[in-house]
């Protein structure tokens, strides 16, 4: 099936959604008992941690812990957001730089002034959506990004969607309360489907929308350790306690330049597999054996892989014994093993 296809439906009792690109898998989303990244509550602070520099805090949904903390006493009450998911058995990660983000709009109370998307290049719609965002906002004392799905989107749906953020903002900041307490729920998967999937797409809501459209024989595909490349290769993924740990083979390629093939078949492949299982934290990839001086190309391949991607991931560099290791930010649960 050509085209895109974003399937909102239901996974083992949970909330989830799927993109699929011309009948393949492209990202998966799934609701999870953890707490939401963009959830904010009002939490006090609990204890520091002496020479990290951070603070373990008491929330609603159990501990969180906030880096680079200044000025900050046990005790204390403070507005944070959650930011990603946690290892299992470590505080929820949070920031104090909050960040109210729908569809077309981004309120950043800490961050005054007025930006646009970079890849809204034409001027005159950059001047058409600049003039929507000083007339919906005027004087607020927030800043506020216009992402790029503003491009060509009717002036009315983002002026609504800038007013509702702004709002929600005021509301959030202004909030009184003296205990720990939730203040805002981060967007469950259908939601997200619709504030970041923001290419032409058919949407599907039917029952069953999943199994109608391949959707649980990619997932149990994706359950698997095993990813296949182009080319005839194929990468292990297998995530430890301590790191993902991705083993890259060439298959039945015995040329010269199979090590090369796959480890660039890899990096094209790499940012899709770890998006649709949830992965992230340290990742050390063990590549086909290439020579050195092909590791430029490899990286170059890696780089343009993982600009588009939508979580954040960055490439630190190659060990003493040849791995090339990844940070990624843990923006999402994980899919998790092969289901019984």
């Amino acid at each position: 099936m050509k085209g895109r296809c974003i399937i909102l439906d239901h996974l083992q009792g949970r909330e989830a959604a799927a993109l699929m690109v011309d009948g393949r898998l492209d990202d998966f989303l799934i609701e999870s008992d953890a707490p939401t990244p963009g959830t904010i509550y009002r939490a006090r602070a609990d204890r520091p941690v002496k020479g990290q520099g951070g603070m373990f805090l008491t929330t609603p949904d159990g501990s969180a812990f906030l880096r680079q903390v200044k000025g900050l006493a046990p005790g204390q009450l403070l507005l944070v957001q959650v930011t990603g998911y946690a290892e299992p058995g470590k505080a929820t990660p949070v920031t104090q730089k909050l960040l109210f983000k729908s569809r077309y709009a981004i309120v950043t109370p800490d961050a005054p002034g007025l930006n646009l998307s970079r890849s809204i290049r034409d001027e005159t719609e950059r001047d058409r959506l600049l003039e929507i965002a000083h007339d919906t906002i005027g004087d607020a004392p927030y800043g506020l990004i216009l992402r790029s799905s503003c491009a060509g989107a009717d002036a009315d749906e983002i002026a609504e969607d800038i007013a509702r953020m702004a709002n929600l903002a005021h509301q959030v900041l202004n909030d009184t309360g003296s205990e720990a307490e939730t203040l805002l729920d981060g967007d469950g998967p259908h939601l997200l489907a619709w504030r970041d999937w923001i290419e032409p797409a058919e949407i599907v809501t039917d029952t069953e929308g999943f199994a109608q459209h391949g959707v649980l024989d990619a997932i149990d595909l994706a359950r698997g350790a095993m990813e296949p490349l182009a080319g005839g290769g194929h990468m292990f993924i297998e995530p430890t306690r301590a790191l993902v740990a991705v083993d890259v083979n060439t298959g039945p390629d015995a040329s010269l330049a199979a090590g090369i093939k796959a480890n660039l078949a890899c990096a094209r492949a790499l940012p899709r597999a770890l998006r649709i299982r949830g992965l992230g934290g340290q990742i050390t990839l063990d590549l086909a054996p290439m020579p050195k001086k092909d590791r430029r190309g490899f990286e170059s391949a890696l780089r343009a892989a993982f600009r588009t991607d939508s979580e954040e991931t960055a490439l630190v560099g190659w060990t003493p014994l040849g791995h090339y290791e990844l940070q990624r930010k843990r923006g999402r649960p994980a899919l998790g093993g092969p289901s019984k």
